[in-house]
């Protein structure tokens, strides 16, 4: 989500999974060992869990386990029921599957958890099967509903917010004018953020805050939208241009509901059995709001954030952290050099196939971030052992990333620095290549050819290039790594729907997307679990069901494993009450 930082910002404003506590060699994923490192006795371990199938998720095949022993928040045995049960003292809880499954708690490798919580209470503009929103005339009606019944609160803020509309599944295949906006208010700003959070649409009164109108000239990395043939606003912004009218909106808004909206996220990545988030561009006062929010024991999962490289980067060396605090830290920092695909604004390296809307001849995108700015980024990121995470959508995007890293790992040497690509929508098979030989992370997106994979093949790319978006086999068969991730509020953060997307690349419409970039299932949950751990630095304490790693699980309906391909979709996150203690992990 390019320049998120700055959204971030603003939405801060105007916004139970349980947890108890590669390019390079992948992941240690030894197998699961059976001799228990807790001594039976007469206190005991706390928990042991059994009856139903335990993925363990280590090693290159699938491995299982009978059961599972937690002591003191961490894993303490995995292996036969019957050692485990050996361990059972007075004070042991003993919980039955009942036939549902365990995993290792999936790790996001690339979301935005206070974004998340903001467009959980906004008016829901998403189109089936999130949402119900598919005209213009729904889009409106759903406004004003959510207006109706938040009245108060919107007069208050003086802002009427709307979350995740998109063209590209409207009938009409355009965003909302500022005129068909002044329907919902004439007198209180009405802003809609489009899904990929790279645009948004205003109505007029949005429009005079901000301060946009016919004389006012696009702002570097971003545009005004105008009606045709005019310099007049026609109500939607691009990018940079969005991030300052943002800022304006949100600027009546107090800062009272920040802690709400915290706990909101992270109970919504809970619920899909996230056992770590993450805050995929963070600016100082978001991260001071979640250091408080974790202090208060608001945060009932681990969240990595990574501060904007670009706005506060002494901020983000000096807070950085290796360790979580309360379930939080600073975990490095994060790049965005163009924006969204299906809203036309990556950088491509050629014109896009058929864009919508009014567009020149021979349009390619644009980048958010200059050239100079991304080699400067990437070489302090480098100089400084800090971990960077690099927003690329477009091809063009991804030559920028690899041409600063090339010359940051010249100057400053190889390290295990594990920089991330994030995104890389579309790829090229030679800068496939590279990024393996750089040692970058490529953190996809799959879900995009369920949600966009029909816009993609008809109007991005073309049916050609559409075949390879989020190209996770061309990876495995470079012998490296991946990880796949939602971009939460771009998508629900539904890791079941991550799963299936990768599995299937099936469309809304039912069209397959790329077969030839499909993985298996187990493969598929790798990237979710200990190749997420991974990129993170966190192989040693999650990713896998392993003695001394964290207790993080999740628990599923049945074993993805053994469950149809097309059914992964459908397989629901379980009650995780009274599996894992909530003790040993501070």
């Amino acid at each position: 989500m390019a320049n998120a930082g700055f959204r971030g910002f603003c939405l801060l404003a105007i916004a139970t999974v349980f947890a108890a506590g590669c390019q390079k060699k992948a992941p240690d994923e030894a197998t699961a060992g059976d001799k228990p490192v807790v001594a039976a006795g007469a206190a005991g371990p706390d928990l042991i869990i059994r009856g139903g199938p335990i993925l363990t998720m280590e090693g290159d095949t699938a491995a299982y386990v009978e059961a599972v022993v937690v002591d003191d928040g961490k894993i303490a045995f995995a292996g036969a029921e019957a050692e485990a049960l050996k361990l059972k003292a007075d004070g042991t809880v003993v919980k039955d599957l009942g036939g549902k499954a365990l995993l290792p708690g999936f790790i996001d490798p690339h979301g935005h958890m206070i974004g998340g919580g903001v467009q959980s209470v906004s008016a829901n503009l998403l189109a089936p099967p999130d949402g119900a929103v598919t005209d213009i005339p729904s889009l409106l009606a759903t406004m004003k509903d959510w207006f109706a019944k938040n009245t108060e609160g919107a007069t208050k803020a003086n802002l009427i917010l709307g979350f995740g509309y998109d063209n590209s599944q409207l009938k009409e295949q355009r965003h909302p004018t500022k005129e068909e906006l002044d329907e919902v208010s004439k007198d209180i700003p009405v802003l809609v953020i489009h899904q990929s959070s790279h645009l948004a649409s205003m109505n007029s009164a949005a429009l005079k805050v901000v301060g946009y109108d016919s004389t006012t000239q696009d702002p570097a990395g971003g545009v005004i939208q105008r009606k045709p043939g005019t310099t007049e606003p026609n109500g939607t912004v691009e990018e940079t241009a969005f991030n300052g009218a943002l800022l304006k909106l949100a600027s009546g808004v107090g800062p009272e509901s920040i802690p709400g909206f915290i706990a909101a996220g992270a109970k919504l990545w809970a619920k899909y059995g996230y056992t770590t988030a993450q805050e995929g561009r963070a600016v100082p006062s978001q991260v001071a709001a979640l250091r408080k929010a974790a202090d208060a024991g608001l945060l009932p999962i681990d969240v990595a954030a990574y501060v904007d490289v670009q706005a506060a980067r002494d901020f983000a060396k000096e807070n950085f952290s290796a360790e979580y605090r309360n379930h939080f830290r600073v975990a490095g920092v994060k790049l965005g050099i163009d924006g969204s695909p299906q809203g036309f604004t990556a950088w491509r390296d050629k014109p896009y196939y058929a864009p919508v809307g009014n567009y020149p001849k021979g349009y390619s995108g644009y980048a958010a971030a200059a050239p100079e700015q991304v080699n400067d980024a990437v070489d302090w990121a480098y100089a400084n052992n800090m971990q960077i995470l690099v927003h690329a959508g477009g091809e063009k995007a991804l030559d920028a990333f690899i041409d600063a890293a090339t010359a940051a790992e010249a100057k400053h040497g190889k390290a295990d620095r594990r920089p991330v690509l994030i995104h890389g929508h579309f790829e090229r098979p030679d800068q496939v290549a590279k990024v393996v030989a750089l040692g970058i992370v490529p953190s996809l997106f799959p879900m995009h050819t369920f949600y966009w994979g029909d816009w993609h093949h008809d109007h991005t790319v073309g049916p050609e290039a559409a075949q390879n978006i989020s190209p996770t086999m061309w990876y495995r068969k470079a012998g490296a790594i991946f990880t796949t991730h939602h971009d939460a509020p771009v998508a629900f953060p539904d890791s079941m729907r991550v799963l299936d997307a990768t599995v299937n690349r099936v469309s809304r419409s039912g069209r397959v997307i790329g077969p030839d970039q499909r993985v298996d299932t187990y493969t598929a949950l790798r990237a979710m679990t200990i190749w997420a751990a991974y990129q993170q630095f966190e192989e040693g304490t999650k990713g896998s069901i392993k003695p001394g790693k964290l207790a993080d699980f999740v628990v599923l309906s049945a074993d993805p494993l053994k469950t149809e391909p097309r059914q992964l979709a459908s397989l629901k996150v379980g009650d995780n009450r009274g599996i894992t203690p909530a003790t040993g992990r501070e």
